[in-house]
């Protein structure tokens, strides 16, 4: 299939290289021109402009946040305008529910589709080909993307045609995700006040009760105090708790914990960390612990 891509970030770049390596032909548009170049190299074609880059029965975009799909999207000369009529906008990043809606109609309104597929994993899960995709959009559309979808992961989980419904999965998993960074943050100050090692621990908890390899990659990070380069940056996971909170209090469900985790990753930015890989929420446990 020949499609076009949009944003090629700690994300994009290497789902970008999963597409080519599956054998569909990619047409690359990014903001700093030096990250398309790269992928040139790897067979990629370069769009001057956005619109370019949406010539294509297929777009798929992975970006920030809502601004910058907004900006991308529903501006003068973007998807909007540019995609062909019956063509397929693919956004993979984590949106809000509000933002998903509004894409699905402003598609449907030109005659397009809109399918949400965010996507769990971190970069070097991306380059690895081991990302989970939730998809959530029209039916045809999603047999129509099904094969770019499944090149880029390990596994595609379809949950229905409404593409909010995907950011609000997405939403869900992120904070089970950061709530339990914050869980250990807090059991690793205990126990190294307590003189005992955190690889310890989790070779205990992790090997015989929980068995996950979330934890067990989260959990080294946080015991190494490893948050540099970010896989996934603090200010940005910030960004995905106020949008869960958002989604929330629409639909009249109280998230308490989500709560106070807003306000731990607020300080830890206002601290300086946001830049910094979102495991080192842990960081907000030592402090108070003064280690």
């Amino acid at each position: 299939m020949n499609l076009g891509f949009i944003g090629l970030g700690a994300m994009g770049s290497p789902i970008a290289r999963s597409l080519l390596k599956a054998g569909h032909g990619v047409t690359v548009y990014n903001r700093t021109v030096g990250r398309a170049e790269e992928l040139a190299s790897h067979g990629a074609r370069l769009a001057e402009t956005v619109a370019d880059a949406c010539r294509f029965p297929v777009v798929m975009t992975m970006l920030a946040d809502d601004e910058a799909v907004e900006a991308i999207a529903l501006a003068d000369g973007g998807i909007m305008e540019a995609l062909p009529a019956a063509g397929i906008h693919v956004s993979l990043s984590t949106i809000s529910t509000e933002l998903s809606r509004r894409l699905t109609e402003a598609h449907a309104g030109k005659g397009q589709s809109f399918v949400s597929a965010p996507v769990f994993g971190r970069p070097d899960a991306a380059a690895a080909q081991r990302l989970v995709v939730v998809a959530a959009g029209p039916a045809a559309a999603i047999a129509r993307v099904r094969g770019p979808l499944e090149a880029i992961g390990r596994k595609l989980f379809v949950i229905g045609e409404d593409p909010p419904a995907a950011n609000t999965l997405k939403l869900a998993g992120n904070f089970l995700i950061v709530s339990m960074l914050e869980t250990l943050g807090e059991a690793f100050a205990l126990l190294r006040k307590s003189g005992i090692e955190p690889a310890q621990f989790m070779e205990i908890v992790n090997g015989n009760l929980i068995q996950s390899p979330i934890y067990e990659n989260y959990g080294k990070i946080i015991a190494e105090r490893r948050f540099e380069p970010a896989g996934f940056k603090l200010r940005l996971g910030l960004k995905d708790v106020r949008l869960l909170l958002s989604a929330a209090e629409e639909r009249s469900v109280p998230m308490p914990l989500a709560s106070l985790l807003r306000d731990h990753l607020l300080s830890a930015v206002a601290a300086g960390m946001g830049e910094s890989d979102w495991s080192a929420l842990a960081e907000a446990a030592s402090r108070s612990a003064e280690l």
